[in-house]
């Protein structure tokens, strides 16, 4: 045998053996690799500081029912929660988009001042009111009190307080509110402003009417240059019987029925008015405050034992948040079978696991008063606003302007203390943008 035939051989052998090769490796089954489940770990503890009531959205202080005695937690010096905390956007914009670009434009101090409501006599701006709006960039205001004085009186002290808004908050303009649910709550009355009647009496009307009454009053709440309404009130009282002794609800007629059913036909109808005036409607006060005997306003340790995350007593507000409310306002009661740790409106839980997640709700979720109620008295005023934004919530309202300057110091420090914490003060001002974008306030 030649060499050239004993080569041929060789490299004949060795191309079968690669091919046998090749084909073991592609028919020898290989094994996936485990999948990796990453584990989610809890939300860090917010500062369960006992939180304050509308004093200006609920009605007269006069109650002194005593609350259960239940003691709530007790507030601690925990940092906010991380980013995970931080409240998606109502629609997730585009970072190009008007609202984000008015975001990124503007100061810290102009975003902290979005995501503030401030309190202003309906009779006229006072000092600490202006200073708030003129010095510290607050971008929303709460018309409180109350006026008999009529449409067109009312029509201007609104008019020179929203001047204030825009020079200060990079031209955007702001969101003007106001409480008038009826009955009690009624802050503008007089000429131009039909008399409202109490919930538990729109409650009798049907439906379409009581829809209809509410786009009138929506029309004339319009016209005096308010734009949001802190209505209607959705809390189930559970009973006429009981109905005196619930101090927030009940004893002044606020409930539209003691059913879940008749709550959420009236509420959901009066809300559907304000909408078709072109106001913002705001559902309150979640999960309810229809089962406690306390009233938030003028008592501490105000506390509900008996609802629980899936409660029968939450479906007006998932009727109203699928019938597109835009605006929810959160209770600041404690609902210790929700959240043993933390009131509502330090709660992740029932901001972000119940609100945003059971409910699917995107829209501002607004605290009650932080400034003035009794409920949240024992927590310092700074850390008030840092714990509602860290906890997931959109807007903090103080109804004592005096107060205001100690809430927006401590949103501004948390802020430039902590870059988590700023991102969520950045999601949150986000939210205001794109909501007050939709509304016509951007400004130019």
């Amino acid at each position: 045998m030649t060499t050239r035939a004993r080569w041929w051989i060789v490299a004949a052998v060795a191309a079968v053996l690669a091919a046998g090769l090749v084909l073991a490796f592609l028919f020898v089954p290989r094994t996936a690799p485990p999948s990796v489940q990453a584990s989610t770990p809890p939300p860090a503890s917010v500062s369960s500081s006992p939180p304050s009531s509308t004093t200006a959205a609920s009605p007269s202080a006069a109650s002194t029912t005593a609350a259960s005695t239940t003691a709530p937690p007790v507030p601690s010096t925990a940092p906010p929660p991380p980013t995970s905390a931080t409240p998606p956007p109502a629609s997730g914009p585009a970072q190009g988009s008007p609202a984000a670009q008015r975001l990124a434009a503007m100061t810290l101090a102009q975003k902290v001042g979005q995501v503030l409501m401030v309190s202003t006599p309906v009779t006229g701006a006072d000092a600490n009111s202006l200073y708030a709006l003129d010095s510290l960039h607050v971008g929303n205001v709460f018309m409180k009190g109350r006026s008999a004085a009529g449409s067109g009186a009312i029509a201007a002290v609104v008019s020179a307080v929203a001047a204030h808004v825009g020079p200060g908050t990079a031209g955007v303009r702001p969101f003007v509110a106001t409480d008038q649910e009826g009955g009690f709550v009624q802050i503008m009355q007089g000429p131009g402003l039909d008399t409202i009647p109490q919930a538990i009496v729109q409650g009798q009307l049907p439906p379409a009417q009581l829809q209809a009454d509410a786009t009138r009053w929506g029309q004339q709440l319009a016209a005096v240059g308010v734009n949001v309404n802190l209505a209607p009130v959705l809390d189930t009282v559970p009973g006429a019987a009981f109905a005196p002794q619930n101090a927030p609800i009940g004893a002044f007629g606020r409930e539209y029925g003691y059913t879940p059913a008749a709550v959420s036909s009236h509420g959901v109808a009066f809300a559907r008015g304000m909408l078709a005036a072109g106001i913002s409607p705001t559902v309150k006060h979640f999960p309810g405050l229809g089962r406690v005997i306390g009233n938030t306003d003028v008592t501490a340790g105000v506390t509900d034992s008996v609802t629980v995350r899936n409660d029968p007593y939450v479906q007006p507000f998932r009727d109203a948040v699928n019938a597109g409310v835009p605006w929810l306002m959160l209770s600041n009661a404690y609902y210790p079978k929700i959240d043993a740790a933390q009131l509502a409106p330090y709660s992740a839980v029932i901001i972000q696991g119940m609100v945003r997640g059971d409910l699917g709700f995107r829209g501002i979720i607004v605290s009650d008063d932080m400034c003035d109620a009794v409920q949240v008295s024992g927590v310092p005023i700074a850390e008030r606003g840092v714990d509602f934004i860290a906890a997931g919530g959109t807007m903090a309202l103080c109804t004592d302007q005096a107060l205001l300057p100690q809430m927006y110091e401590g949103l501004v420090a948390a802020a430039q203390s902590d870059p988590a914490f700023a991102a969520q003060v950045d999601a949150a001002a986000l939210l205001v943008l794109n909501a007050k974008s939709a509304a016509g306030l951007l400004g130019k």
